[in-house]
């Protein structure tokens, strides 16, 4: 096995992305590998409504991947995904209030929860055509002043107090377009306030898994780091991994076509390393609110062109007959809004790869994602971060930790990211697997 520690040559910017780091294990059991839930009973009483639809384009009909969907006055949301569905929980006593749908470049939508259904809820957005001319806002000049007048502002801006988030998360692991590897789990995220050194800690409650070892090439991947690897994209909390005071002067800033959000001008900033810099920094888009100066998304990706350098960043244990390096490593981050301040609400990492093994014709081609989303949050919980021994460790892999699919009621009344029909698939089929086994009872979230 060959273990790889930090390129000294490379920035403390690419620091958070070391968690993303495989594990290459020599399989001896090439059998469907399944685990039981033995946590959690079925619900006596359903206690909430649930919605199910998706969210399109109104002219094109295309899936609008990663809308936000909330119920007004509440903290309850939830994320379409890949491929534009949602699932909505609300509680059944909440029957006269409004869902806001809204999606970057789109009008935001609210529309009376007695107009949703059961199922099969179609959702159509307008998009958002700005006229420039007739915002009462002066452009600045400086896209990289901007950013860093941005970066300065998160004590003004974003929740200045600890906050206990509920959210979910989930990791894929897909040999080409073939699920191989699925985890999830419901997590409690401490969130520390944004001008806080102290780091947000993140509590496992529950959490399961399946891997089918016989579509891996005799190999085991898995990813260390679990939730963590989407907590740190939060840019605004943790500015030190991508745009350090020292670092910004690496990157070039400039102006992209604004857009409007919420009803609101959002100027779109491009960036990328300057072609002086040889170490592998970051290029993408920054969504900043014009009038308050606020990070409401980005959307990134990682300079990978060095292929030696790249694999020594993201491989710790590899099997010695293969060479591996990413082909795409991609991040986003979105935040939302409540009563004036921005919170972290989601975020999502795609990690793309190449396995080159010795005396085989073809390279075996895998992706690796994951994704979490806020569910609910309340503030001023200051009192219950956890104690070391009770929050998971930034090295965790969470597949080790997880259990099962045993229990057909897991999520409760917790909102999930609604998952892909290939990924409802593969829980199928893993449901039939475990059809004579038993579960056990459980606790419930805090």
């Amino acid at each position: 096995m060959i273990h790889t520690q930090r390129l000294h040559h490379v920035k403390s910017t690419i620091a958070p992305f070391w968690i993303l780091i495989f594990v290459f294990l020599i399989a001896t059991n090439k059998t469907l590998a399944f685990f039981q839930d033995a946590q959690e009973s079925s619900q006596q009483e359903v206690n909430f409504n649930e919605f199910k639809g998706e969210v399109l384009d109104s002219d094109t009909k295309k899936p609008l991947v990663f809308a936000t969907l909330s119920l007004e006055n509440s903290n309850i949301s939830t994320i379409s995904n890949t491929e534009g569905e949602f699932s909505l929980k609300v509680p059944k006593e909440i029957t006269d209030a409004n869902i806001l749908v809204s999606f970057l470049g789109y009008k935001t939508r609210s529309i009376p929860i007695l107009q949703f259904q059961e199922e099969d809820n179609t959702i159509l957005m307008d998009i958002s055509i700005t006229e420039l001319p007739e915002i009462n806002i002066s452009i600045p000049k400086d896209a990289e002043a901007l950013v860093r007048e941005t970066l300065q502002k998160k004590g003004e801006n974003y929740f200045d107090d600890p906050t206990l988030m509920t959210a979910f998360y989930r990791e894929t692991i897909k040999k080409r377009r073939r699920n191989v590897s699925l985890s999830e789990a419901v997590v409690n995220i401490y969130k520390t306030p944004y001008t806080s050194l102290k780091k947000d800690g993140v509590k496992l409650y529950k959490a399961r898994k399946s891997t089918d070892y016989s579509k891996l090439d005799t190999i085991a991947l898995k990813l260390q780091g679990g939730p963590f690897n989407a907590l740190f994209v939060d840019i605004m909390k943790y500015p030190e991994y991508i745009f350090a005071n020292e670092d910004i002067y690496d990157y070039d800033f400039t102006f992209d076509r604004s857009t409007m959000v919420n009803n609101k001008l959002i100027y779109v900033i491009d960036f990328k390393q300057k072609q002086t810099i040889k170490e592998p920094l970051y290029t993408g888009k920054l969504y900043i609110d014009a009038e308050n100066k606020i990070l409401t998304s980005a959307i990134y990706s990682l300079n990978i062109t060095d292929r030696d350098m790249a694999s020594r960043m993201f491989v710790r244990r590899k099997p010695i007959n293969a060479q591996v390096w990413p082909t795409e490593v991609a991040y986003r981050v979105d935040y939302r809004e409540k009563n004036g301040r921005w919170y972290y609400g989601y975020s999502n990492v795609l990690l793309e790869f190449k396995i080159n093994w010795d005396k085989r014709l073809f390279n075996s081609v895998y992706s690796m994602t994951c994704e979490m989303a806020v569910t609910d949050w309340k503030k001023d919980m200051a009192a219950d971060y956890p104690r070391s021994k009770d929050r998971i460790k930034t090295s965790i892999i969470l597949s080790d930790e997880a259990i099962g699919f045993a229990d057909p009621d897991f999520w409760g009344e917790y909102n999930i990211i609604e998952p892909e029909k290939s990924i409802e698939s593969a829980i199928r089929k893993i449901q039939r697997q475990l059809r004579r086994a038993d579960s056990d009872g459980g606790t419930s979230i805090p």
